[in-house]
């Protein structure tokens, strides 16, 4: 429990070395996943493609459940690489640590703030991007922030504020609190001898097993409150 994060400094700024890691590793697991699925395409998937199309569905769903496809369909890409990004960095903690000289460098990515919140700022500033690129940017102006009456601007802007805070914090809240008890089970277990251990393997197998559901509804959250700010920027009717 007692641990550092490896930090190291370039050109003025400071890295979290195990963050970086992290990253690169889930990014590198959902590349693969997605490589191998479409290796060898059929018109009758098994396998790794057959799951891959569920998820293609699956995200489907989910845009349309916000917009209509013509204008969501573009965002299919996006929603699908973010539920298989997320839900990936959120399994990479759960099997086990690794701590070295008092310092933590395997985790999921997703159970610290820096991560999750550039992720949220991400997808806000996307939400914007795609909001003034298909209405322009008077009639994007207006939609968001002076309508229904102009008076509501300050409120409207820090809707937004909010809405980056509460994506981000909400993942990493989740995993983080995920993680921390998986590791006091652990420790029951390493310190509480042979009782101990014995004790820890019901509630560890338990809570591992919770926790893979909760990363699996946190990925899904998401993707479906990004689809709902997307549909909110670009959507005539909101």
């Amino acid at each position: 429990m007692n641990h550092e994060a490896p930090l190291a400094d370039f050109m003025g700024l400071t890295f979290n070395l195990a963050n970086v890691m992290m990253i690169t590793i889930a990014s590198a697991i959902v590349f693969l996943i997605a490589v191998i699925s479409t290796r060898r395409l059929a018109l009758k998937p098994t396998g790794m493609q057959n799951f891959f199309e569920w998820v293609m569905d699956f995200v489907k769903g989910i845009i349309k459940s916000n917009m209509d496809w013509k204008t969501g369909g573009r965002f299919h890409i996006l929603g699908l690489t973010i539920i298989m990004y997320i839900f990936v960095s959120n399994m990479l903690g759960l099997p086990f640590s690794v701590v070295y000289d008092h310092e933590l460098w395997w985790k999921s990515p997703t159970a610290d703030p820096a991560v999750t919140l550039t992720l949220a700022v991400m997808i806000v500033a996307l939400s914007h991007f795609y909001g003034i690129r298909m209405k322009g940017f008077g009639a994007y102006g207006k939609d968001t922030f002076f309508s229904p009456m102009w008076w509501l601007f300050p409120l409207k802007v820090i809707e937004e504020f909010a809405n980056t805070l509460t994506l981000g914090l909400r993942l990493y809240g989740n995993i983080y609190a995920g993680e921390i008890l998986l590791a006091l089970i652990a420790g029951m277990a390493v310190n509480g001898g042979i009782g101990g251990t014995i004790g820890a393997i019901a509630p560890m197998l338990a809570w591992q097993g919770f926790s893979i559901f909760i990363g699996a509804i946190q990925a899904f959250i998401f993707c479906m409150l990004t689809m709902v700010y997307l549909s909110h920027k670009v959507s005539h009717d909101h």
